[in-house]
């Protein structure tokens, strides 16, 4: 390896790195469950999940995000067959639950979790998520979705989904509440553990929640004292109008999903902008770009494995997956027609390219080389790396969400051969930030900042539990 000069004085931008995967199977690059030496058909088993914890920390991930949805694919070919056969996210189990379990064996590694928060009342997510936050001593991520899939409403009893912009009105209703249990019904010295004087926490220092919105009514204490950091670091992944107003007001951490340089610095600019909009530092909210990544000891043998993995992914899978995010049944077009735009309630930004551009069921297929429509990273350690740096020099992103081929075997590629190259460029850290997953990612402490609109429902004027709090809707 060849000796790389940094700029003590202007160090560069080091990359934050999530692993990003699914308590499934079949996640983002479908297929691959078939390889002879992929593990993922193991989810179901708790080894799995701690000794994917233990290998992330090894090569000092900042966090394992584990996405989630509520529902199944059900619109290509108008039922769940392929889903089944390929498992395209189904089976899929509660990531929530994972987290104790791979904290208890990892001391850094931040956790993000998928909760969607149209199926959820509040005041039971709120709790649970205060709860994990206290046992992984801060290292609580929450990435908020609101739904796209009408398979979901008719889980939970609904006739079906209600409209987007909807969608993020019940969503800024929810946070709003969440803030309020978070931030506004403890003081952080309410818990004295006086054992002498027989005072656990002091009556004087909880105070009551009385909230009456369009969406959610509550009154009463919250029921977990604050953890480390209160509110958990939040993620969005909004790229529609009013979604991207949404996750700039709010979002600590969002995720593009865009496939070309050009077009990620373009979603960059547009959301540095409108962070700035909103009152906010434009450089308060991590962006990340999802990759897939196959690397091996140089740029030949990278391609050989590229060519195995291949063989055992499924294109069709791929379009099965993305049929649900634009809620169009692609197996209707030809393979060679350009499929129309139609406006739907699922993933706008998505469905928006069918509107920008002409792309076929064979474009999207060539674009799945490996089951997933994430952009494809290859070579050896080396070239990934500098693949890497130019892509966040070029772009203005923080950071990557390195999606799984082959499990384990695809992380541990990662870490033992791309990030030493990292390092030595001086674009990855070499050792964990200490506290917790908020500290860890912006060195500013364990709570969310002044700034955040979560700051205007914290303790300044508040009465006790017995009394009427000011915090209405």
């Amino acid at each position: 390896m060849t000796n790389i000069k940094t700029d003590t004085q202007n160090p560069p931008k080091q990359i934050i790195l999530n692993a990003f995967d699914m308590n499934c199977a079949g996640h983002i690059n479908h297929g691959l469950w078939t390889h002879p030496r992929d593990q993922s058909h193991r989810f179901n088993e708790l080894s799995y999940w701690t000794d994917l914890a233990k290998t992330l920390e090894q090569g000092l991930f900042d966090g394992l995000f584990i996405a989630d949805i509520t529902g199944v694919y059900d619109v290509y070919q108008g039922n769940i067959d392929l889903t089944l056969k390929e498992s395209i996210q189904l089976p899929s189990h509660d990531p929530s639950t994972l987290v104790s379990a791979m904290a208890a064996v990892t001391e850094h590694l931040g956790f993000g979790i998928t909760v969607n928060l149209s199926y959820e009342p509040p005041y039971q997510f709120a709790r649970r998520f205060a709860s994990l936050d206290h046992l992984t001593q801060g290292r609580i991520g929450w990435n908020i979705v609101t739904g796209y899939l009408d398979s979901a409403e008719r889980l939970i009893g609904q006739t079906g989904l209600k409209d987007h912009d909807l969608r993020y009105s019940q969503a800024e209703e929810f946070l709003e509440l969440c803030y309020k249990f978070w931030e506004g019904s403890w003081e952080d010295d309410a818990v004295l553990k006086d054992k002498a004087n027989r005072i656990f926490s002091d009556p004087a220092k909880v105070h009551a929640i009385h909230h009456q919105g369009q969406f959610y009514q509550s009154q009463g204490v919250f029921q977990v004292s604050p953890s480390i950091q209160r509110t958990p670091v939040l993620y969005q992944a909004g790229a529609s109008k009013r979604g991207l107003t949404f996750a700039t007001q709010h979002a600590e951490g969002m995720f593009i999903g865009a496939d070309k340089p050009e077009k990620i610095k373009q979603q960059v600019d547009k959301i540095r902008a409108q962070a700035r909009e909103q009152g906010r530092d434009p450089h308060a909210i991590k962006l990340f770009v999802g990759i897939s990544v196959v690397t091996a000891e140089t740029d030949e043998l990278a391609q050989e494995k590229l060519a195995e993995y291949a063989r055992y992914a499924s294109p069709e899978a791929g379009l099965a997956h993305f049929s649900s995010s634009v809620g169009m049944d692609l197996s209707k077009f030809a393979d060679d027609e350009a499929i129309p735009y139609q406006k739907t309630n699922s993933i706008a930004s998505v469905n928006s390219k069918f509107k920008e551009q002409q792309i076929t069921p064979n474009d999207l297929k060539a674009q799945l080389q490996l089951g997933g429509r994430y952009p494809l990273i290859i070579g050896s350690g080396a070239s990934v790396a500098e693949q890497l740096i130019s892509l966040l020099d070029e772009t203005g992103v923080d950071g990557f969400n390195l999606t799984r081929t082959v499990a384990p075997e695809s992380h541990q590629d990662f870490i033992r051969l791309v990030i030493p190259e990292l390092q030595q460029r001086g674009r990855y850290k070499t050792a964990y930030t200490a506290g917790s997953l908020r500290n860890k990612l912006f060195q500013t402490g364990d709570r969310l900042t002044a700034q955040h609109p979560a700051a205007q429902y914290r303790l300044d004027h508040t009465e006790p539990h017995s009394g009427q709090q000011q915090q209405s809707a």
